[in-house]
């Protein structure tokens, strides 16, 4: 089984995620099959986060904790990320440098 070093960067994670994959035999999911299953996740975490904030949900739901879906969320989308040749660290320090640039207020 693959281990999380401490204090992990996004490059770590990455590979962490790629090897998470192998182990489990998920290399074989499309990067389509893998957005979905992210666009779940992202949905499981909003219904998470509105129990948690006090929103009225399904009372027959069963909400998962936010933490647990924010891991989710994120192995997911460095699945995707691996998927498309995309390094986190670099794609967040590019859009960094462009979001610089603009204004916000």
């Amino acid at each position: 089984m693959p281990v999380l070093i401490e204090r992990p960067c996004l490059d770590d994670l990455q590979n962490y995620v790629l090897q998470l994959e192998v182990e489990r035999g998920f290399t074989n999911k499309t990067v389509l099959e893998q957005c979905l299953l992210l666009g779940e996740e992202v949905g499981e975490l909003f219904k998470a986060i509105r129990h948690v904030t006090g929103l009225g949900i399904d009372v027959t739901s069963q909400p998962h904790e936010v933490d647990g879906e924010l891991a989710d969320v994120l192995i997911l989308l460095c699945s995707v990320a691996n998927r498309l040749g995309v390094n986190l660290e670099s794609a967040l320090r590019d859009k960094e440098l462009l979001n610089q640039s603009r204004r916000w207020r």
